[in-house]
């Protein structure tokens, strides 16, 4: 099909709120490594990656051989029969998990494994209410919208029992007007009275994401989960990590981005760079955990073999290449060339990020940080023109998310860098 016929039956047949980037549509035809062709042979630059999914490289062999050969040995069993490829994820996953984590359930997608942590938590304490932060993102079914603390992903009369949202650790827009370090974490101490005025004082647990990723690519600062994670428990609940976008060594040096706040979670829920664009969801606890799940369940697609090949295999490459200090040592080059962008143009307000998981804020003053949403819009625009492709997200949409694979190069960021200057002077021009 031509570009146009592709576009013409998306819109005829796929749902309208499957939306794209873009005033003109781009149509994927083939990626290698961290680039990316569009049907017309353009080739670009890829720092989205899938949203923070593709972590060792599009196509890589290393992992695509595995899948065909597992295709080809046997493709679906459902959970009900056990498979080698599954207990084996399972197995390596334990490995490198955090304090005592160690079982798994497999699932497909975030949106599911943030669903088991819920179940898990409210049967495990036999609580219900549940805390969550204004923008976070959580998934798309009807309680992951409930979490979610950001409007425009929360459509569909929504219901929210049972869930609270406590102002988040945004430091460029503090909730309180604070400034970090004077704060003095008020932000993680204002937890304790949002249960105490908002909850029944008896909660199931928190589940947060580590870094907020459609959020904007929010960072907590240190010491913020120790606080809440002990206020948490202190009052009857599990403290949850969303790690669906933070692990896997996306945030540099460490499997799990909680461990760079000192912290084991009681459950984490992971997904995307975990099967390198496989579809894949992971929820991981304590046995005690786990075992108090009550009742029968099954995933028909959770454990597929192929899925976990391509995830053990994803994860042993990243291990073996030691990526996560790749991620940590190319990270920091990146920032470092985000910040100087931030230093010449007025329009970026705040560069943040950890790893290669880095965002930029764009804002129509300083001052009073007005977003500037249109600004955002622009520079995904130009980038594409200029072969590079990065995405948004924030509460405003003034978010530029950028998470390249983890396996990049220097010279990889040097030249994103190169090309969004080029872009960002092309708008300071008009």
């Amino acid at each position: 099909m031509t570009k146009d016929e592709i576009i013409r039956k998306k819109q005829e047949f796929i749902f309208n709120c499957a939306t794209t980037y873009f005033k003109d549509p781009m149509v994927i035809d083939h990626a290698k490594g961290q680039y990316v062709w569009d049907i017309e042979g353009k080739q670009y630059l890829d720092f989205l990656g899938g949203i923070v999914t593709v972590s060792v490289g599009h196509s890589n062999p290393r992992v695509t051989d595995k899948i065909k050969a597992q295709i080809d040995k046997v493709q679906h069993t459902s959970t009900l029969f056990i498979t080698e490829a599954m207990v084996s994820l399972a197995e390596k996953v334990a490995s490198i998990a955090p304090g005592k984590l160690k079982k798994s359930f497999f699932t497909n997608s975030g949106t599911e494994a943030n669903e088991m942590a819920v179940l898990l938590a409210r049967m495990t304490t036999g609580n219900y209410e549940l805390l969550t932060l204004r923008h976070g993102y959580s998934g798309h079914s009807q309680l992951a919208k409930a979490m979610t603390g950001i409007f425009s992903w929360r459509k569909a009369g929504v219901i929210p029992y049972g869930i609270v949202h406590a102002p988040g650790p945004y430091c460029y827009r503090c909730p309180y007007g604070l400034t970090y370090p004077s704060c003095d974490l008020h932000c993680a101490k204002d937890i304790e009275e949002v249960i105490k005025t908002s909850t029944s004082g008896q909660i199931a647990g928190m589940l947060v994401e580590t870094i907020q990723g459609l959020g904007g690519f929010i960072v907590p600062p240190p010491g913020y989960f120790k606080i809440v994670a002990n206020i948490v428990r202190n009052y009857g609940g599990l403290f949850i990590a969303d790690e669906v976008q933070a692990a896997w060594g996306r945030t540099g040096k460490k499997w799990w981005g909680i461990e760079h706040w000192e912290v084991e979670p009681d459950i984490i829920t992971s997904a995307k760079s975990m099967a390198n664009g496989t579809p894949i969801g992971l929820t991981l606890t304590r046995p005690e955990i786990a075992d108090a799940y009550k009742g029968l369940t099954i995933s028909t697609f959770g454990g597929n073999p192929v899925t976990c090949v391509a995830a053990k295999a994803t994860i042993d490459l990243i291990e073996e290449d030691r990526l996560m200090d790749n991620a940590e040592t190319v990270g920091k080059h990146f920032h470092a060339g985000l910040q100087s962008l931030k230093e010449k143009y007025s329009m970026i307000g705040d560069v943040r990020g950890m790893g290669l998981m880095q965002g930029m804020e764009f804002v129509k003053d300083h001052k009073t940080k007005e977003p500037a949403p249109d600004l955002t819009n622009q520079l995904l625009e130009r980038a594409r023109v200029h072969g590079l492709l990065v995405g948004k997200g924030g509460l405003y949409g003034n978010v530029v998310r950028m998470s390249p694979p983890l396996n990049i190069s220097k010279s990889d960021a040097d030249l994103a860098l190169e090309k969004l200057d080029k872009s960002l002077a092309e708008m300071t021009a008009k």
